[in-house]
């Protein structure tokens, strides 16, 4: 198990955290999810073979900018 904590500045409101827990909730490996309101960061915890792209990508698919998304999207 991991915990990965990753940068999301455009994040301020309860609809922001109902929406990026909604959309990483269902994500295969994604065992617990902190959205941190006041620091702005999102705490993944998931298994240790999570693909973290996918999380990038399914809260950016939520409008939201994921700064240094290099650093955990690779390419296929």
């Amino acid at each position: 198990m991991a915990t990965t904590t990753l940068s999301v500045p455009e994040i301020h409101c309860d609809h922001c955290r109902a929406a990026i827990e909604g959309a990483l909730s269902p994500i295969d490996g994604v065992e617990g999810i902190d959205v941190d309101l006041e620091n702005r960061v999102v705490h993944v915890e998931h298994d240790d073979e999570l693909q973290l792209g996918s999380v990038v990508e399914a809260i950016e698919d939520q409008g939201y900018d994921v700064p240094n998304r290099d650093a955990y999207v690779r390419a296929s």
